[in-house]
């Protein structure tokens, strides 16, 4: 009769381990059902799920790998697993997959231990963790400034009810300083391959209009209308043009003045630079105005750019705006039609914003991503970072900082020609 053993290797880790305990079991014939590895700063994690068959005896393999074990230093033990075990274990196999994104400047145990008990609340299980962040150095420990942290939980399980599991991760957000992100585990998450943007206050950190407003003398009545527009009493096409009126008479001149004083927003240019390496298709889609998009444009090497054109004669502003304004509902519209234009499928697709009016962008993208965004919008959204820059998107897209972004062209075409198949 067949015997099912799950072996369980644990020590310090070194070259050659784990080929000398697969050649004892590579000597006797034995079937793995199942392997999984890990080492955290060279402590090795080592476990196999193994078929002795019936005309095999376990006694002469377990002495054999009792005695290499031995000389390695390591520690073995032996789980005998039983047939209804294992039937049962393919079974969870079939179940919906996640990944749970923890990001922030320092992971802590406190931390650790919320996520891990909403988790557990729902009756999920953690099948890894894994830190996709580089180590921070010992003399950086003590201040979370400039750093950043994450780690990806694989979880298995039925949701059943989501809208709770993502209330209670939301809810412990803010009292932990950290930012958690919650996808389902699929092929699209991998193969994303046009990322769109807002700009103002997503991809800069200010509102342009304010900046204008306060070299026309207006920026009291600008921001009047603004809270209007965020108290629902007036929509967001009134509200620009309402606005744009006041700027009326300004000089042209000022907007140059304008965009050289614009900041990035923190992780911004990485973002960029590796999402070019990667050969990735960007936009700015914006109610903001067009002549700081092509600015930015510039700057970053950025695809395509839609906003709003302000009208200039003689030099002026005219205070109007020229053509097809740019509201929520445009932006979700220029999504798909650059999508469409790319031959990209909408779930390989990622949209970044802050405001209502990118709400509609970022429920039809792949992955939506509210970015430092007002409290309903971080509410609606499905993913939400607020804690870090716009570098922490590529944890959420599965990458780490360890891996080597400067990809050859050959890589790159690969990576095209594989999500080409998805297309």
């Amino acid at each position: 009769m067949r015997e099912l053993l799950l072996i369980n290797i644990t020590g310090p880790d070194k070259p050659g381990l784990t080929s000398k305990i697969t050649s004892i079991l590579s000597g006797y014939k034995i079937p793995v059902l199942d392997i999984g590895q890990a080492v955290i700063h060279n402590h090795l994690s080592l476990g196999m799920l193994v078929e002795v068959p019936k005309e095999s005896a376990s006694s002469p393999i377990l002495k054999d790998l009792l005695f290499c074990a031995h000389t390695l230093g390591i520690q073995i033990t032996f789980t005998p697993v039983s047939d209804t075990e294992y039937e049962q274990w393919v079974l969870e196999q079939g179940k919906h997959r996640y990944l749970l994104s923890l990001l922030a400047r320092k992971i802590t145990a406190e931390q650790l231990e919320r996520v891990s008990s909403i988790i557990a609340s729902h009756n999920l299980n953690i099948d890894t963790i894994n830190r996709l962040s580089g180590r921070i150095p010992l003399e950086n420990a003590q201040t979370t400034l400039h750093t950043k942290a994450c780690v990806e939980f694989s979880i298995r399980g039925t949701l059943q009810n989501e809208n709770r599991f993502r209330e209670q991760m939301l809810a412990i957000t803010d009292t932990l300083g950290i930012d958690i992100a919650f996808q389902e585990d699929n092929i699209f998450r991998r193969n994303r391959r046009l990322i769109v943007f807002d700009m103002d206050s997503t991809l800069i950190t200010s509102e342009v209009i304010d900046e204008l407003a306060l070299e026309a003398g207006v920026g009291h009545e600008v921001a009047t209308i603004t809270e209007q527009a965020m108290r629902g009493e007036i929509d967001f096409t009134e509200s620009l043009l309402q606005r744009v009126s006041l700027l009326e008479g300004l000089d042209e001149h000022i907007l140059e003045t304008i965009a050289q004083r614009l900041q990035l927003t923190e992780g911004a240019e990485t973002l960029f630079h590796t999402l070019h390496n990667l050969g990735f298709k960007t936009a700015v889609i914006s109610g903001g105005f067009s002549y700081f998009g092509h600015y930015l444009q510039k700057k970053l090497n950025i695809d395509y750019v839609y906003a709003n054109t302000l009208e200039i004669r003689e030099g002026r502003l005219t205070g109007k705006v020229l053509g097809q304004i740019v509201d929520g509902k445009r932006k979700a519209e220029l999504l798909e039609l650059i999508a469409k234009k790319e031959n990209i499928r909408l779930e390989q697709t990622i949209a970044v914003g802050d405001g209502a009016n990118d709400l509609p962008m970022l429920g039809k993208a792949g992955l939506g991503i509210a970015f430092r965004a007002k409290p309903i919008v971080r509410e609606s959204a499905k993913q939400a970072i607020s804690t870090l820059g716009l570098d922490a998107i590529l944890y959420l897209m599965g990458f780490r900082d360890r891996d080597d972004l400067s990809v050859s062209q050959h890589t790159l075409q690969h990576a095209q020609n594989l999500s080409g198949e998805v297309s």
